[in-house]
């Protein structure tokens, strides 16, 4: 049976592991169509973080503080208390990023499954990028907001999909 995420967003396609961080965020839908200068300000804003087996990167109902970027090793993301795992992450991809628009408590918490090297991009990182650049904050921002979008529609198909094997499932019953 597919994984949560895999059933609410999607399939993340297999691809090599990148050599360079500059590569790496260029295989992120926010930032894979920006120059390399535009990447090089984002590079300096990430805060690079190392975490060992099994340590929390972060817990459910903390507020979020932004977005994660998986340079090295394996993290899950689990539901408490039930410890039901939504889905595990790779070289490459990223987590958290509806963080970057506000500060809500967190859905779920994130796990170093392996050792990991992660990049962290904050929301006030983000907001001092728009004051310095806004052209590049507000590109940050829409591409963002395109993403979170595709997602909610993805997931309204799916809840629609249920609903709808749920009623046949009642009207076989009666």
């Amino acid at each position: 049976m597919k994984n949560l995420r895999t059933r609410l967003f999607g399939t993340v396609a297999s691809r090599p592991a990148p050599d360079s961080l500059e590569a790496i965020l260029r295989g992120i839908p926010i930032f894979e169509d920006l120059s390399r200068r535009e990447l090089a300000a984002i590079e300096r804003i990430l805060h690079e973080r190392e975490y060992q087996t099994d340590e929390i990167i972060f817990r459910q109902d903390e507020p979020g503080m932004g977005m994660y970027i998986i340079a090295l090793g394996t993290v899950t993301i689990v539901s408490e208390p039930s410890s039901m795992q939504w889905s595990e992450l790779g070289v490459g991809e990223f987590f958290g990023e509806i963080a970057l628009l506000d500060e809500h408590p967190r859905s779920a918490s994130a796990v170093a499954k392996t050792p990991c090297k992660i990049f962290g991009f904050f929301q006030p990182d983000l907001f001092a990028l728009i004051d310095r650049n806004p052209r590049l904050g507000v590109k940050i921002v829409i591409r963002l907001a395109r993403m979170i979008g595709a997602r909610l529609r993805r997931a309204n198909e799916q809840a629609l999909s249920i609903v709808e094997e749920l009623r046949k499932a009642k009207k076989g019953q009666e």
